[in-house]
């Protein structure tokens, strides 16, 4: 069976093919994530569940795109 790499070592692989602009980019997206998360594990520590969807999905004209989200809040009665 042909497991993939570990998320970390498949990242940097790919990161190595990146320029500078790109590489911070996606720097900015991985801290923004994990900023993200720990926002979605208080809030549903708080009491509500917390559900991502995407919303949109942004094209740049040239084949690449990316998803954009909106939260969905349910509070339990």
């Amino acid at each position: 069976m042909n497991a993939k790499p570990p998320v970390k070592e498949r990242s940097e692989e790919m990161a190595s093919s990146m320029n500078t602009d790109q590489q911070s980019a996606i720097r900015m997206v991985a801290n923004d994530l994990h900023r993200l998360n720990q926002s979605v594990m208080k809030a549903v520590e708080s009491g509500v569940s917390v559900e991502l969807i995407r919303s949109a999905r942004h094209h740049c004209g040239d084949g690449n795109f990316g998803d954009l989200l909106t939260p969905i809040i349910v509070k339990q009665a």
